[in-house]
């Protein structure tokens, strides 16, 4: 006698079988995507640097060469998710993974910034269509029982990319140009798009929703105008210059008649009535904030071991090692912990120990022992893990499975944006503290060149690099003043990560809600 149906639609064997090297796929698919940004951050300062060796990027040039992919990625996550629901995941993951392979070959081939930029732009394109896609075809071949454990694998896997990113950026500008860092994006998609072609299954949403253009051009221009006016600002060291304010102001009015019109629309691109559910909006709040202190932090450690303690880009790949080692380790794991302790108290201590963390970056200085800070970043590793893997559980499931794509890029899309504002905000928390604090020191340089000079510690050292002898007296100042703003900068990130734990601790559940454990317990009973 044959045991009874388990209710809704379930995993068809074939596919079933081969999940986890389903999951080894997509994982390579999101390796790309996270790599990318892993591989930048360590090429920032060569970047800086002026040609022929980099493209001579001001701080300003960097960030939006980091923003210009995040904030395309971030505006057209939720309409790729859509329209994976609509299309079908794989057609869209391999569309989004071909854009995404042309954006980096040419991207390499860059002549200016500004060149950069563009390219990058267009790489966040096709990015916006990979990162929802995988974990929506996950949700598709994996049980529901088994989703905690594929989704805990898939954020190590961001720990992965991680630690790769880095060294493989560190090797590259070791050997070759800077541009070979977005060049080895092209075989990792070519093989990427052979496995997916093979194995990955198609899906896609029954009942799919429709296109929402208005909301997506609204979003977009509303994030773009946000954090071009928080960069500028960054840039003058003056948040009350008119044309600053005027863009900040605009980008919330925009923002403002984004929601206004996603509330008022019968398909809007974010269905806000998601927002309704307390534990919904703490667990995505958690993964915007979080984000947002991450890669403020990432943006300025950088220079602190590059510029500031003189280790090379491959040097500060290794460095980083323990940040993404952690994660790596802890990320698969944490759902045994909230197995015993809950969401609540499992994220709050992950968001409390990266707080600390942030605030402990507040106490380096130019010669403190190397391996604090390879604590610091392995203790950041492992709250971020025991953050990521309960709140994407929470996010993924409280949607049903035909609307994964849209629960993915619900999630992706806060995370985008939460580093979007990170960078901007805290780069120029770290650009308006730094020509504060080194301002005075430059009188000695004529007037044109004194604007310039104070903008970053690169800048500083750039000039003084070309006065020769006589530069080598900015070189103290310029370490002293950076080293004040990277304090002043982390202390800024820990208070958003501490926003952020009294988030999770007011809202999140302390253990699964009755309504999950019911239909875990009908699954199992089914089953048996």
């Amino acid at each position: 006698m044959t045991s009874p149906a388990v209710p809704g639609p379930r995993i068809p064997e074939a596919v079933h079988r081969r999940r986890w090297v389903i999951l080894a796929v997509l994982m390579l698919s999101l390796l790309i995507v996270v790599l990318d940004n892993s591989i930048l951050n360590v090429a920032i300062k060569t970047i800086s640097t002026p040609a022929p060796t980099g493209l001579g990027a001001t701080q300003g040039e960097l960030e939006w060469a980091i923003n210009a992919y995040t904030l395309v990625f971030a505006g057209l996550l939720f309409t790729a998710g859509l329209l994976g629901d609509r299309l079908g995941r794989k057609k869209v993951l391999l569309a989004g993974l071909a854009v995404f392979g042309i954006a980096s070959a040419l991207a390499a081939q860059s002549a200016s910034p500004e060149q950069l930029i563009t390219f990058r732009a267009v790489m966040g394109l096709g990015a916006a269509f990979v990162m929802p896609a995988t974990l929506a075809v996950l949700m598709n071949v994996f049980e529901r029982d088994e989703q905690p454990k594929a989704i805990g694998i898939w954020a190590g896997g961001v720990g992965l990319a991680i630690a790769i990113g880095p060294i493989t950026g560190g090797v590259l500008l070791d050997h070759f140009w800077w541009g070979s860092v977005f060049l080895i994006n092209v075989p990792i998609v070519i093989l990427a798009l052979g496995l997916m072609l093979w194995l990955v299954p198609d899906s896609r949403d029954p009942n799919p929703g429709r296109i929402d253009p208005v909301g997506v051009v609204l979003s977009v221009i509303g994030l773009v105008l946000l954090v071009y006016g928080i960069i500028k600002g960054g840039q003058l060291a003056d948040f009350t210059d008119p044309a600053v304010l005027s863009t900040i102001a605009a980008g919330v009015v925009v923002l403002v008649a984004f929601v206004v019109f996603e509330k008022r629309s019968d398909h809007p691109s974010i269905d806000v009535t998601y927002f309704r559910n307390k534990v919904f909006s703490a667990a995505i709040a958690a993964i915007a904030l979080v984000f947002f202190s991450l890669m403020g932090v990432t943006f300025f450690s950088v220079f602190y071991t590059q510029s500031v303690r003189g280790y090379s880009p491959l040097q500060t790949g290794l460095l980083m090692l323990p940040l993404a080692a952690a994660q790596m380790i802890f990320a698969p794991r944490a759902r045994l912990l909230v197995d015993r302790f809950g969401n609540k108290a499992t994220t709050t201590a992950g968001l409390l120990i990266c707080a600390a963390m942030l605030a402990a970056f507040a106490t380096l200085e130019a010669d403190t022992p190397i391996w604090i800070l390879e604590v610091i970043f392995f203790l950041m590793g492992t709250g971020m893990a025991h953050i990521m893997t309960p709140v994407s559980v929470v996010i993924m499931q409280a949607l049903p499975r035909e609307k994964a794509g849209s629960a993915s890029a619900l999630s992706n899309t806060f995370r985008q944006v939460g580093g979007a504002l990170g960078i901007a905000v805290l780069g120029s928390v770290l650009s308006t503290a730094y020509r504060t604090s080194i301002e005075d020191k430059l009188g000695m340089l004529p007037a044109g060149v004194r604007h310039t000079a104070g903008e970053s510690i690169e800048a500083t050292l750039g000039v003084a690099a070309k006065l020769g002898p006589q530069g080598k007296a900015l070189i103290a100042p310029a370490n002293d003043a950076f080293l004040h703003a990277m304090h002043v900068t982390a202390l800024c990130g820990a208070g958003v990560a501490l926003i952020g734990a009294m988030v999770v601790f007011l809202f999140l559940p302390g253990r699964a809600p009755a309504e999950q454990k019911e239909e875990e317990n009908e699954l199992v009973a089914a089953e048996n």
